[in-house]
């Protein structure tokens, strides 16, 4: 998308490419405990959250840390002060800069990437442009994938005229239980060819065993599309660890990035599995942007990706994970016991990162879970959301951020108890 003509590789990593640092007051010592809460105050003290409510519903996408809205604001006032005047003349050595640095991040061959405007838009790109199936073939996704996903690989295959498999994972869920789920389904199911996974479900942050799901499909004739939207940023993780031919990604939920960004990966020796975009014009199909044609986008945003790496990799990718683990063990552990609530994700810290749903007995609905979710805001001001598709009903999520302290977790928490003995519904 952004590099057409341009030839990288990770050699090509330069030091304006890697050189910009936040500001020098950023607290930062890249080893801060998960429970040492004077410093992760001094980190909330970078994002200008709302007061009017403690907000846990930051799955929907990341608030901006100070430092990364500052520069945000000032590469909108240069694009709009030089418009076509830079971004014909310098925007693609700036964004080929950027993609250079996530390419990086991520491990990967800068060629093996390009960008999209979020994750959606990188795997419907992934899943309406696979042409290795056929009407003998049959796809599979999970009651936890992503819905838009989910009616693309549908009408994907109904398009193929391929046979198409739901499954459910297992709740509760364990490691083996669900690699027993996929296993099971591969070898029910010999006809299989693509298979949708999300590495962490957007419904009840359950992680699954990525790499060992891949490992199966591929020992099996199978390909599979990843789906890091929430994973990546929220876990400690490189693509090399997933080992995935296909993902789609995002930048704007927890790496930090404006809204409008996100990416798209195809390993190289498997580009041909996927189609050039339609509206491509660049004739190139060796080069993985040609799969992505998306007409102008957010330049300032793309721009920004720098800064927010900058304030990520200044606190550390391995902190952050643990913190927000920290956070959402801190009102999951107080409960696990409330007679009546079930936590949807287990405890083992390589299945959940902060993300994580419950459901009250018998309250499986939509509504009923709308009315627990306003119940907590009217009563107690913790704005949260609701989930549906799960196979056993409807849940909430409480998504906590970097923003967030333990006494957020714990009025959490506390909120719960009080709706469980009077619930509202």
């Amino acid at each position: 998308m952004f590099v057409k003509g341009a030839a990288l590789t990770s050699a090509a990593l330069t030091p304006s490419a890697l050189q910009a640092r936040p500001p020098a007051s950023l607290p930062t010592d890249g080893k801060a405990a998960p429970d040492d809460e004077a410093y992760w105050a001094r980190v909330a003290a970078q994002y200008d959250v709302t007061r009017e409510v403690i907000q846990l519903e930051n799955g929907n996408w990341g608030m901006m840390a100070r430092p990364v809205l500052e520069a945000y604001k000032a590469h909108i006032e240069r694009v709009n002060r030089d418009t076509s005047y830079y971004t014909r003349r310098l925007f693609g050595r700036d964004a080929i800069d950027v993609q250079l640095r996530v390419a990086a991040k991520l491990m990967v061959d800068p060629n093996e990437l390009v960008f999209t405007r979020n994750a959606t838009e990188a795997l419907k790109r992934l899943i309406t442009g696979y042409n290795r199936l056929g009407s003998d073939d049959a796809v599979l996704y999970a009651d936890l994938d992503y819905d838009s996903m989910q009616a693309a690989l549908v009408s994907q295959a109904r398009q193929k005229g391929a046979r198409i498999i739901r499954i459910a994972l297992p709740e509760p869920a364990s490691r083996m239980a669900v690699l027993d789920a996929y296993r099971h389904a591969f070898e029910s199911n010999p006809d299989l060819k693509l298979v949708l996974l999300t590495h962490l479900s957007h419904r009840t942050g359950l992680v699954i065993p990525v790499r060992e799901i891949v490992q199966l499909a591929r020992e099996r004739g199978i390909d599979t599309i990843v789906d890091v939207a929430h994973s990546w940023g929220q876990l400690d993780f490189s693509l090399p660890d997933i080992d995935a031919d296909f993902v789609g990604l995002n930048l704007h939920k927890w790496i930090g990035a404006p809204l409008g960004v996100g990416a798209l990966y195809i390993r190289q020796s498997h580009l041909t599995a996927i189609d050039p975009d339609p509206a491509d014009t660049s004739g190139d199909l060796d080069a993985t942007y040609s799969r992505v044609h998306t007409g102008t986008t957010d330049f300032a945003a793309l721009l920004s990706v720098q800064q927010a790496l900058d304030f990520r990799e200044r606190l550390g990718d391995a902190p952050i994970r643990r913190r927000l683990q920290y956070l959402r063990d801190r009102w999951v552990k107080q409960v696990r016991d409330i007679p009546g609530l079930t936590v949807l994700t287990p405890d083992d810290p390589l299945m959940h990162g902060g993300i994580t749903s419950f459901r009250f007995a018998g309250k499986t609905s939509v509504e009923d879970n709308k009315a627990i979710a306003r119940a907590l805001l009217e009563r107690h001001r913790i704005f949260t959301v609701h989930r549906d598709g799960v196979e056993k009903g409807a849940c909430l999520r409480i998504t906590p951020a970097l923003h967030n302290s333990i006494a957020d977790m714990d009025a959490a928490a506390a909120a719960l108890k009080e709706l469980a003995g009077n619930m509202p519904v």
